[in-house]
């Protein structure tokens, strides 16, 4: 079949004439059928029929190329974060599906729903450790919802269904496709209203038993300091309007995951902040005093327990999770409810409306002491920027803009959760759970295609942007006008905190900066704004953006609004002290009694 008849073929496919089709036109009119209008894609010769075929379906199909893999896998995440849709990505085999292993082992621990799909060897070569041959499907088994290696064109249709609807269904999470070069290149007339086969998967909602309301319902009525904790879950389910409604109708305060962040408006008085080893004193103080926890859509990350033992000791705990492996996985739940959070928390309401509840006067006035007096702080200095401060400044005047803030990992993500004032759900993108470096940038790449009209932000460290700079020739080729806030202390700022708390201040390899400046070693006062190694405003530039690098405190609100007018990629430098530490902290393992605070 000539090129011109299979662009012919694909542009009619939505037509009652059935038509023989090559299995790459076939998955990407699958994936046109889903609603999928954007993928992420790096070719290779395993991958390249997928993407001759893509160009058939231009007008329908935007195709992005990522400088790297994992980067193409990020974006995917930002675009699924950012929207609820099911993220694409696509790499060739080998080398390029190992490169994204990475985003797909963070997508499965934050719940995101994306489908990875990968070309292959071909079936008559697989496991004769061909040419750039990895066995892809099961070197994730254990990182993937679930995991397909096709090898029969009659199932493409089928399979690219299913991989969609597992990820976007039940708890979310990444599905990946194996689709080898001979399958991709075969030819068939394709059924596109074949029925997905998935025994023993449900992915529809479960209405919620009467019985199991009124228990939840009993024990909010028996309880005098109710607590929920919420987590990432909750954002999933789409439940933050009806989490915001009971939470307001009844008073029961809340505190968050970090994932859980913008679940509930920062500001409200009810928030009580992020929970965890660096989360607000006010929240860990509640969770060791509350007699009830109704904890929603919560994995209960050793990063938030701290010593299992002592988490909540006083607490009657509910559970409410769609999937039923997170209950008693970490801590035995009293009761617990399986459903979609949605729909369970919509029950819910409508059980509490008529119910007369406890006068919770006593529990927020013990809540608004601890607010008062032990409230998240951080020293200023009157000539040199903090990170604190620019967070602050940059949450600031981004609280009337519709704003979507992503976060590479270390200090400065710390600081964000403490610091940005979230408001509505689906603005905080970052990697919790499996704590990626390098996540900031391609995630925001993706959200911004996602939602073209916010203002995305990268919230950076000089360590993380490295990771996966190269995204900043996509942003300029794709015209994406991502922000890219950098904290630059030329050093991996977290790990040079525990250097200091807990071995002995021993310098090991966490310097990135250059040997030329003694004080940023380790011996100043951690302010060293000048001889700044590498140029970040000068790379930004080579790639197209625009750049500004500013040291002094003076500078930091015009930089900030000159980087918000822009409408274009804009890099905005920020020269911070390194010795400056994210805290409360509770030490790994510890408890309340043993935070450090400021």
């Amino acid at each position: 079949m000539s090129a011109q008849e299979t662009k012919t073929t694909s542009q009619t496919l939505n037509s009652t004439e059935k038509r023989m089709m090559s299995g790459a036109d076939i998955v990407i009119q699958t994936l046109v059928n889903n609603d999928v209008s954007v993928i992420f894609a790096y070719p290779g010769g395993q991958s390249m029929p997928l993407h001759q075929a893509m160009t058939h379906f231009r007008n329908k199909l935007r195709v992005i190329l990522p400088r790297h893999e994992q980067g193409g896998g990020f974006a995917a995440q930002g675009y699924a974060r950012a929207t609820g849709k099911v993220g694409v990505c696509m790499t060739t085999s080998g080398p390029g599906a190992t490169n994204i292993i990475t985003s797909i082992a963070d997508a499965k621990l934050d719940s995101v729903p994306i489908v990875i799909l990968t070309g292959q060897v071909g079936t008559h070569v697989i496991g004769s450790d061909g040419f750039q041959e990895t066995p892809i499907t099961e070197v994730c088994r254990s990182i993937t919802k679930h995991h397909y290696l096709i090898t029969d064109i009659k199932d493409v249709v089928r399979i690219i269904n299913e991989a969609i609807y597992v990820a976007a269904t039940g708890r979310p999470g990444p599905v990946l496709v194996d689709i080898p070069k001979n399958v991709q290149v075969a030819q068939c007339i394709p059924d596109f209203d074949v029925s997905m086969d998935l025994p023993g998967y449900c992915g529809e909602s479960r209405e919620v038993a009467n019985d199991d309301l009124d228990y939840v319902v009993e024990a909010i009525v028996r309880s005098k300091r109710p607590l929920f904790f919420v987590g990432g879950g909750v954002i999933s389910a789409n439940a933050t309007d009806v989490l915001k409604r009971i939470v307001n109708q009844t008073g029961i305060p809340i505190t968050t995951s970090m994932t859980g962040l913008s679940a509930f408006p920062r500001q409200d008085s009810k928030s009580l902040g992020m929970i965890g080893m660096h989360g607000d004193p006010c929240s860990n103080f509640a969770v060791s005093e509350c007699d009830l926890m109704i904890a929603c859509g919560v994995r209960f990350s050793d990063r938030v327990t701290g010593k299992v033992s002592e988490f909540a000791k006083k607490a009657r705990l509910i559970q409410f999770d769609v999937d039923p492996s997170e209950i008693n996985k970490v801590k035995t739940a009293n009761f617990a409810i399986i459903a979609d959070l949605n729909v369970a928390l919509t029950a819910l309401e409508k059980k509490l409306k008529n119910v007369q509840l406890n006068d919770y006067s006593i529990w927020h006035e013990k809540i608004n002491h601890w607010k008062k007096n032990y409230p998240l702080r951080y020293s200023e200095d009157p000539t040199w920027i903090t990170a604190q401060q620019t967070i602050s400044e940059l949450s600031k005047q981004t609280q009337n803009r519709k704003t979507i803030i992503t976060t590479g990992v270390g200090q400065h993500q710390l600081w964000t959760a403490q610091l940005y004032q979230f408001q509505n759900p689906r603005t905080w993108l970052s990697s919790c759970g499996l704590g990626t470096m390098g996540f900031g940038l391609p995630a925001a790449m993706g959200a911004k295609i996602a939602v073209p009209d916010a203002d995305v932000i990268d919230i950076d460290g000089d360590g993380s942007l490295q990771m996966n700079i190269q995204e900043m020739a996509t942003c300029y080729t794709e015209k994406i006008p991502v922000k890219v806030v950098l904290m630059n202390n030329q050093h991996l700022g977290n790990v040079m905190q525990w250097e200091d708390q807990f071995f002995g201040h021993n310098r090991a390899n966490t310097y990135l900066g250059s040997i030329d400046d003694p004080e940023t070693l380790g011996n100043g006062d951690g302010y060293s704004p000048n001889n700044r190694y590498p140029d970040y405003a000068m790379i930004a530039k080579a790639y197209g953006w625009e750049a500004l690098s500013i040291t002094k405190k003076s500078e930091l609100s015009d930089a900030i609004k000159t980087m918000l007018d822009c409408e274009k990629p804009f890099l905005l430098d920020v020269a911070v002290p390194y010795r400056q530490y994210v805290l409360p902290i509770i030490p790994p393992g510890g408890t309340i009694s043993d935070m450090i605070r400021n």
